[in-house]
């Protein structure tokens, strides 16, 4: 197999690690099983389209993200090892998961059962949680990037590398990276993305694992695309009827067009799913690995390309948006097998050869005579080799009811063994040595460090039916008050106190100035405390905003008086205007109700605001301009004066400046000559 004119089966890259075989192949990497030749162990090698390579800002995203996503730790994350580039190759070293992809699960066995769709989604939604707290985004959640292994786990692949080709130059701005089918709607119409969009992707992900299919279809990946902005997903139950409501509003909610009305992030999400599961009483389930994956196939082909030509199978794309092909009818039933369109990424898998025919057994020999005479000799012989073989049948059935007994007493039970003092990874092949399946569940503790063994689910030393799943506990530490909004309903706090593991008790009513009337105003111990598993939190309502005290605010400017009362809660509805000796024009005189008295926060109340003018001194200004000046302000002027010229000086004015008078008052001038 050749990229970039170079022939990578066999090759070793960095002389450290050996290109074995292909598994899958994009628009933008192709995905190789190989070999860490340095440590012995399998890889996985995604290596990169030259053209990217080639790009210097695509390098350094490319190695930023892969650095940011090696420092994340679960195990619902597909591990990251190394990253770098030999020659024109730019390439990745992930942890090699043995399995296949959700993608390939769904073509085997069409749409999943609530509780398989759970067992798949609430570890992909942990994983993502732990991304999300760190401040990573996925940017491309869909079924070809959902692991799963052969042991039943869960893993979420490809972080960053959406955003590594959004940062180089060979990428068009005018294309959406992503893949359609999964787009939120700002990814569609601005190419922003954060949890939120990932919250989107696996709501439309649950779609598909509920129903078979994707809500949106079209002739183009745009058209895909762009329905989403414009429509809302439908409930997964008006495709396959009998899917629980409490489903339907778990995958409207996270697909729900605006961002804000969505989960906050994966936290969240997997937190609702939880509950959802609880109130359906969904039983455990371990997800099967498809039988027939890339992955497998990739296994059994030789390290250098020897044989015949590889075939090619069609996944969707993943880095530009991909083209989907009509929608299937929806199956009536979970069993029955899902058909998936025609897609465009290939994988490469060997031929597999017919089994051989058997040769027709040979003809049944004669005897020569027509009628033959009887032979005693040979019919002792026959019937000495039926008593054998009726002996032999006895014999076998006789094993097989002692052994049928042997194993439905004792022999189909084995005992859960014990794990205390063991790391995760003793704990898991002790289990598996005692013919289990060993799973992981985090649960709080208010001993256990975090990410320490607390035990098993059941516990050790029980007796359960072979190869049956054992769930390895793994500590969240001690729980804390979760946070909220002030504002939100009591029955949204207490379910998320509840899923914390902490019991909602009536706090009683408190005044709350954010929080409406019969919302929640505070917990109590305070979001974010520490506390023990079960411990009661007491949920304060809110009665409404505290009653307020008007201020005094006479002489105070109309501007400050607002704010002062907007500080307390109270707009001013109204302002009225009047005379008042003591305040300058334009002054607050007081308010309406007055000064002193109490009302609620959120009222109003009504400025009252001087009108008064204060008299210029008019004193040594000729007659003509003091009268211009005094009527400029709205006041009637009187001039005495002994010769009748607008040139002669004023030497006594009543009243004096600076004296307080009503708007159209009197001022009298007298003036010389």
């Amino acid at each position: 197999m050749k990229i970039g004119g170079h022939e990578l089966l066999g090759a070793v890259l960095e002389r450290r690690y050996r290109i074995d075989a292909p598994i899958a192949r994009g628009g933008m990497s192709t995905v190789f099983r190989g070999l860490d030749t340095r440590l012995d162990r399998p890889v996985a090698i995604k290596v990169m389209d030259p053209k990217f390579a080639a790009d210097p800002s695509f390098l350094a995203r490319f190695e930023f993200e892969a650095r940011a996503v090696a420092r994340l730790k679960h195990p619902g994350l597909v591990a990251v090892y190394d990253q770098g580039h030999d020659g024109d190759l730019a390439f990745l070293v992930m942890e090699l998961v043995e399995g296949g992809t959700l993608r390939e699960l769904l073509r085997e066995r069409g749409p999943m059962p609530p509780h398989a769709a759970r067992a798949v989604a609430e570890p992909v939604l942990d994983a993502l949680g732990v991304a999300h707290a760190a401040g990573l985004v996925h940017r491309d959640v869909k079924p070809e990037n959902v692991l799963i292994s052969d042991s039943g786990e869960v893993k979420i692949a490809d972080f960053g590398l959406v955003r590594a080709v959004a940062a180089s130059t060979t990428t068009s701005s005018s294309v959406i990276l992503g893949t359609a089918a999964y787009l939120s709607p700002e990814q569609v119409s601005t190419g922003t993305a954060d949890a939120r969009s990932d919250v989107y992707a696996m709501g439309i992900l649950a779609f598909e694992m509920l129903t078979g299919r994707t809500p949106f279809t079209g002739d183009t990946s745009l058209s895909i695309a762009y329905q989403r902005i414009d429509n809302d997903v439908p409930p997964p139950s008006s495709i396959i009827a009998g899917i629980p409501p409490e489903l339907d509003n778990f995958v409207l909610r996270a697909t729900a067009r605006d961002p804000a009305q969505r989960f906050v992030d994966a936290a969240a999400m997997a937190s609702a799913l939880r509950a959802v599961a609880t109130a359906l009483q969904l039983p455990a389930y371990r997800v099967p690995a498809p039988k027939r994956s890339a992955e497998h196939l990739s296994a059994q082909h030789p390290r250098r390309a020897t044989s015949a030509a590889p075939t090619t199978v069609e996944p969707p794309r993943t880095a530009v948006i991909a083209q989907q092909a009509p929608p299937q009818r929806a199956q009536p039933q979970y069993a029955q097998p899902h058909h998936a369109p025609l897609q465009h990424t290939k994988v490469v898998t060997t031929a597999t050869p017919r089994e051989e025919e058997s040769p027709p057994p040979p003809p049944v020999s004669q005897r020569g005579s027509r009628y033959p005479f009887p032979n005693s000799v040979e019919d002792r012989h026959r019937s000495r080799r039926k008593m054998i073989i009726w002996l032999v049948v006895v014999l076998l059935l006789a094993l097989a009811v002692g052994a049928g007994g042997w194993w439905m007493g004792s022999g189909r039970y084995t005992e859960v063994p014990t794990v205390e003092g063991l790391d995760k990874a003793a704990a898991t092949a002790a289990i598996t040595d005692a013919d289990l399946v060993a799973g992981t569940r985090n649960q709080l503790s208010d001993t256990v460090p975090v990410d320490a063994l607390i035990g098993t689910d059941p516990p050790s030393g029980s007796r359960v039916t072979r190869n049956s799943t054992v769930d390895l506990l793994i500590s969240l530490g001690q729980p804390k008050v979760p946070a909220f909004n002030p504002g939100e309903t009591l029955a949204a706090v207490q379910q998320r106190l509840r899923d914390a593991t902490l019991q909602p008790v009536d706090g009683g009513d408190a005044f709350s100035a954010k929080a409406p009337i019969g919302s929640v105003a505070a917990l109590d111990p305070a979001p974010g405390s520490a506390v023990t598993v079960g411990s009661s939190v007491k949920v304060i309502r809110s009665k409404g905003a505290p009653p307020v005290q008007l201020p005094d605010l006479r002489g105070t400017s109309v501007d400050d008086a607002r704010a002062k009362l907007e500080g307390l809660g109270i707009s001013v509805k109204n302002t009225t205007t009047a005379f008042d000796s003591g305040v300058d024009g334009g002054d607050v005189i007081g308010t309406d109700p007055k000064a002193g008295k109490t009302v609620d926060a959120g009222g109003d109340v009504t400025l009252q605001v001087s009108n008064a003018v204060t008299v210029p001194s008019m004193l040594g200004q000729s007659v003509s301009s003091a009268r211009a000046e005094l009527e400029k302000l709205g006041l009637k002027v009187q001039v005495r004066q002994v010769a009748q010229t607008d040139r002669s000086l004023v030497i006594t004015q009543l009243p004096g400046g600076g004296t307080r008078v009503e708007p159209g008052d009197r001022v009298t001038l007298i003036s010389l000559p």
